[in-house]
């Protein structure tokens, strides 16, 4: 609780993060974003753009995974439904 009263304001374009400078004198990579996001994509939404336009491979490759898993999840699921099915097919059939 106590570190969370040293971090800045939401939304606040004052904040330590936004005015770091790259070794080259570009200003960082949150502070692009909150500039340009609005004039790159035409999205009010910034983490719509940034997560769609600026790191849209990097996002593809995590919603494969989170598909992936999805799917396997499914898969066993199904299959284990599908082996009760049949038990409980077997023990009405003996009786």
């Amino acid at each position: 609780m106590y570190a969370a009263t040293g971090l800045p304001n939401r939304g606040d374009s004052a904040a330590g993060m936004h005015a770091i400078k790259s070794l080259a004198g570009s200003p960082g990579a949150s502070s692009f974003y909150i500039r340009n996001a609005l004039k790159d994509a035409e999205t009010p939404n910034m983490v719509t753009v940034i997560l769609a336009d600026y790191r849209g491979f990097d996002t593809l490759g995590e919603e494969t995974v989170i598909l992936t898993a999805g799917l396997i999840c499914f898969l066993v699921l199904r299959k284990r439904k599908k082996s009760f099915r049949n038990s409980r097919e077997k023990r009405q059939r003996e009786h």
